[in-house]
């Protein structure tokens, strides 16, 4: 199984688990990550550009990766959110292929394969993965997020926002 055959998203998308049985769960446990309570001054987002769609495993190593680099120089000062759940359901046909498969494998008879894992539709411009950070750790979102983007199968970029103060209002 190649993870190239699954990285157009042609088609209607296979989602209603209900009438699939046995389908792997996703392997992306936690979408957030660090301190969600705390305030942060700046955002860092990882958007994407190109359609494509992502393997559960390929958006939770990107995580890993994001994360290890996060709790290095951060801490636990920062916030990281994935934003796509793997919905589409994959299938695979399996075929045997070598010396005398040819007895073996059923060729297009039943077709319609067995789910092996999900994936995420990704359109151009959505926002991936989203980093909150304090002033200091900004260059340390930045590094995270190119980490990351190594592990997902498209190109993307990186925007960092200056997130708006919220006014401190004071009772008369």
């Amino acid at each position: 199984m190649r993870a190239r055959n699954y990285r157009a998203s042609k088609g209607q998308p296979y989602t209603r688990k209900e009438f699939v049985k046995g389908f792997p769960p996703p392997k992306i446990t936690k979408f957030t990550m660090g301190d969600s309570k705390a305030k942060f001054e700046y955002e860092a987002k990882l958007i994407a550009l190109e359609r494509a769609q992502v393997r559960h495993n390929a958006l939770e190593a990107a995580r890993v990766a994001i994360n290890r680099v996060l709790m290095d120089k951060l801490t636990n000062n920062y916030r990281l959110h994935i934003h796509p759940y793997p919905h589409v359901i994959l299938r695979e046909n399996k075929m045997i292929f070598g010396a005398h498969a040819d007895r073996l494998q059923d060729g297009m008879r039943r077709s319609f394969g067995k789910p092996i894992g999900t994936a995420a539709r990704i359109e151009p411009n959505q926002t991936i993965v989203t980093v909150n950070v304090n002033a200091d750790g900004v260059d340390a979102a930045k590094e995270a997020l190119k980490r990351g983007s190594a592990k997902l199968p498209i190109p993307c970029r990186i925007v960092i926002e200056k997130l708006p103060v919220e006014e401190v209002k004071t009772v008369e």
